[in-house]
């Protein structure tokens, strides 16, 4: 006998957890299958005010706030000297003004167990093997669950949450090439025993390579005296940095990258690298939907672009939470337009932060960062992009961003 169930959520981290918590707030029975077994490490660990709606529409904002993640109100940004810093309190948005900078693991295990205490049934250690779309009201996932098990299980809607899994895309033949070079990020965890009282827990700190403006770095603060950082770069640049016998799994990598940085070898110069590096590499990518037959692709499952703006897991639970209401909708025997009411409004504020992205590697954007005297209006709608609400179409620069960057950037270019 098949398993019969209204949803499946495929993938238990923030993009699955509040979709689940969503549909069965709206009275629906959801099963997440997630491969992995929490509590795991992630990426993705400065997240954007705006995250803060979104989680607080999942009714799990009290159970985030209770955890004592380290608060975030802004980013700062140097270069060789150089520093510019953005104050998310100091928005031309509404909404929320602060967020914070937390350890995945962690966070996203408390918006499982959120949407497992709201009633949906989380699977650990479950791995969707197949799909079969075929029939006409529902689709069939054939399921290995813990111990090699195998079942099928029938869902009248899916949604795909697996992130860098790609569940859906892979099976279904959807994957698309991204239009973003190849980078690769090599980054790890460290006890960073910063004593520089210039420098603001409160902020990620993104820092420009002094020679190559296209190589950065990021800083993450936690609560508990230890950061996430890592290195972003084109692969010929670790070639250029790898010594005989360096690989990219050794520590020392990094330790070198960061050695290139007088403003960030300079902070972590009592760091302890206690914890082995990771890689990710051609992290960007892309489908060629967002939607199909019964099914919908949340997040990075859809379309990654890059991490240098943390805009990962806002662009997953916005995701999460314009697609919910349709699948409740479409459960109930409306017609929905997946295209029109999902894919288009999601790929709206997803184009904003590819404008922020182009213009970031161009250069263009890191004129804007560390020019003087800046109109502070102006500031406020630029900082509320980089907050998160890349949807807000009250901003100028939301509505117009490649026009009114373009500018904008000209214009700090030329004094």
């Amino acid at each position: 006998m098949i398993e019969e169930v209204e949803v499946a959520v495929i993938g238990a981290g923030p993009s699955g957890a509040i979709a689940a918590a969503l549909l069965k707030r709206a009275g629906h029975s959801v099963v997440v299958l997630e491969q992995s077994h929490f509590p795991r490490f992630s990426i993705g660990e400065s997240l954007l005010p705006q995250c803060m709606e979104f989680v607080s529409q999942a009714g799990m904002i009290e159970a985030v706030n209770a955890e004592g993640f380290q608060r975030k109100n802004g980013a700062a940004f140097a270069c060789d000297g150089r520093y510019g810093s953005f104050d998310f309190r100091k928005k031309f948005s509404v909404g929320p003004g602060t967020t914070y900078q937390v350890q995945r693991a962690t966070f996203d295990k408390v918006l499982a167990d959120e949407a497992g205490r709201q009633g949906a049934d989380i699977r650990y250690g479950h791995k969707v093997l197949a799909i079969d779309t075929s029939a006409k009201d529902a689709s069939i996932l054939s399921v290995e669950g813990v111990g090699g098990k195998e079942y099928d299980l029938k869902a009248g809607f899916v949604l795909d949450a697996s992130g860098f899994g790609r569940v859906l895309p892979r099976l279904l033949d959807m994957e698309a090439p991204s239009d973003f070079p190849v980078r690769r990020s090599v980054f790890t965890h460290v006890e960073d025993r910063i004593t520089d009282k210039q420098h603001d827990r409160d902020k990620i700190l993104i820092v420009i390579h002094p020679k190559y403006p296209d190589v950065w770095y990021w800083l993450i603060p936690f609560s508990n005296g230890r950061c996430s950082v890592g290195v972003v770069a084109r692969e010929n640049y670790f070639d250029e940095l790898a010594e005989p016998g360096l690989d990219a799994e050794n520590v020392e990598l990094l330790q070198a990258a960061i050695a290139a940085s007088p403003d960030l070898s300079k902070l972590l110069a009592d760091a302890v690298f206690d914890m082995p590096v990771q890689n990710i590499v051609g992290y960007s990518s892309n489908v060629k939907s967002l939607h199909g037959q019964r099914f919908a692709l949340l997040g990075n499952a859809g379309e990654f672009l890059d991490p240098v703006f943390s805009s990962g897991v806002t662009i997953a639970m916005k995701s999460a939470c314009l697609a919910a209401p349709l699948v409740s909708r479409q459960l109930k025997g409306e017609i929905v337009d997946w295209q029109s009411e999902y894919a288009e409004p999601l790929k709206q504020g997803v184009d904003v932060f590819r404008t922020y992205v182009n213009a970031w590697y161009e250069g263009s954007f890191q004129k804007v960062i560390f020019a003087e005297n800046q109109n502070p209006a102006i500031r406020e709608m630029v900082c509320s992009i980089l907050a998160g609400f890349a949807w807000d179409e009250k901003n100028p620069f939301v509505k117009e961003p490649s026009r009114r960057l373009k500018a904008l950037s000209d214009l700090c270019a030329s004094v």
